[in-house]
């Protein structure tokens, strides 16, 4: 029998299974416990924990001393403790919107939470060209909620900087200030770009001089603007959904950072799946339907953001001065500038870093990668070049159908794709 409770040592699936018996009380005494490690990202170790008596199924979550996807990322697993606390907040916050944490174990670093497995991981779904027209709606009201009730307009101020205290993660905002806002715009040896669009990306991103003085105000943005409590990691592959239920997973890498960041890689995730489709859907009819979902999703995104968080506020506020006239509308305006910056980052990093997104990688031939790349690669650099004029839904989506036009040899017609959204009216 392995000794659980004296040190931390790494599980397999037997332990896993073991250590649901010993160490909790969820399953019946008699139960039939089978494990399966199920994780694919790029920190930790999922384990699936099922008794095949009743059906019944748990998540244990463990956090390893160093990151899966390079033995070179050392990382603390008190990100494991930041995860359960965060998912606890943000259960209160926006509630529905996670799954619930069952327990935290700070020797074996590991978390216990529910089973989301009547979900699937939101990218793959759209790697399936799969629709989910409640999405834009329900993600929005969870960001409206969890960035701006974590705020400094809404919280008492030194409740506030003790939370800020309390989410400190300085091993993994590490990891995000090198691979989204460093390493991606100089020819670092740890960059790994498909060959075929290297060239592009040496000319395009390396070689521009007001590129790398942008990225680096950003970088300083995101080390030193403790706005709100971000997830830090929201993509569409730490997204759990069904056709009417959303579940946010992930938050290890949480802390006080700018607004935006959330938003801006919600957006970008989307356009990625947007570029996947132009090349993967065959019939031109069904992808061009596809495509005009996609583009109307990203904008619902900024406009339901924008005009809950606007509604929240003047429900939610305490902060004197955050009543002035004008301030909360210059605050919003902001954020929105932020999220511009992030999606750009968030493009760009996914293509040139070590870190890549199958929306892209999965793409068989070689010249439309190359070529989806460099839409990417191109939006996102406008992104973060024309941040201050990016606002409304239709900026986001204008930006994408300009880069998509500057390299698409027809992916997709816009002459078959309505320039209106239709933005949900739901709360």
């Amino acid at each position: 029998m392995r000794d659980f409770a004296s040190a931390y040592f790494t599980m397999n699936e037997t332990d896993a299974a073991e250590y649901v018996r010993e160490r909790l009380n969820i399953f019946a005494e008699d139960a039939d416990l089978e494990c399966r490690e199920i994780g694919d990202g790029n920190l930790n170790y999922v384990f699936k924990v099922t008794d095949l008596n009743s059906g019944q199924s748990i998540i244990v979550k463990q956090a390893g001393p160093v990151a899966r996807i390079s033995d070179a990322f050392k990382v603390s697993p008190d990100r494991n403790r930041i995860e359960s606390e965060i998912l606890a907040l943000q259960g209160e916050l926006a509630q529905g919107f996670v799954p619930k944490v069952y327990s935290y174990d700070p020797v074996m670093n590991c978390c216990v939470m529910d089973d989301l497995s009547d979900h699937e991981i939101m990218r793959s779904a759209l790697l399936n060209h799969k629709k989910f027209p409640l999405f834009a709606d329900q993600i929005t009201t969870f960001l409206a909620r969890t960035l701006l009730l974590t705020s400094d307009v809404v919280m008492g101020h030194k409740e506030k900087k003790g939370r800020v205290q309390q989410f400190t993660n300085p091993e993994l905002c590490e990891i995000t200030e090198d691979l989204v806002y460093t390493e991606p715009f100089y020819n670092c040896e740890q960059n790994d770009v498909f060959e075929g669009t290297k060239e592009f990306v040496h000319q395009t991103i390396w070689n521009d001089r007001e590129l790398a003085l942008e990225t680096a105000k950003l970088k300083f943005d995101f080390m030193t603007k403790a706005q709100s409590l971000l997830h830090g990691d929201l993509h569409t592959g730490s997204i759990f959904i069904k056709e009417d239920s959303v579940k946010i997973i992930d938050p290890e890498f949480a802390f006080y950072g700018p607004a935006g960041y959330d938003i801006g890689n919600v957006v970008a995730n989307l356009i990625f799946a947007y570029v996947h489709a132009s090349y993967t859907i065959k019939e031109e009819k069904r992808k061009n339907e596809y495509l005009q979902y996609l583009e109307e999703t990203i904008a619902q995104v900024i406009e339901l953001f924008s005009r809950k968080f606007l509604e929240l506020w003047d429900e939610a506020v305490t902060e004197q001065t955050a009543t002035v006239p004008g301030f909360k509308e210059w605050y919003v305006d902001s954020i929105l500038e932020d999220t511009a910056a992030a999606a750009g980052l968030e493009l760009c990093r996914r293509v040139i870093g070590i870190a890549h997104v199958k929306d892209l990688t999965s793409i068989s031939d070689e010249e439309n990668r190359v070529e989806a790349e460099k839409i990417c690669v191109t939006a996102g650099k406008a992104f973060i070049l024309e941040r201050a004029s990016i606002r409304s839904g239709n900026d986001f989506v204008k930006v994408l159908r300009r880069s998509v036009d500057q390299f698409s040899k027809g992916a997709i017609n816009h002459d078959n794709t309505s320039n209106s959204h239709s933005i949900s009216t739901a709360g």
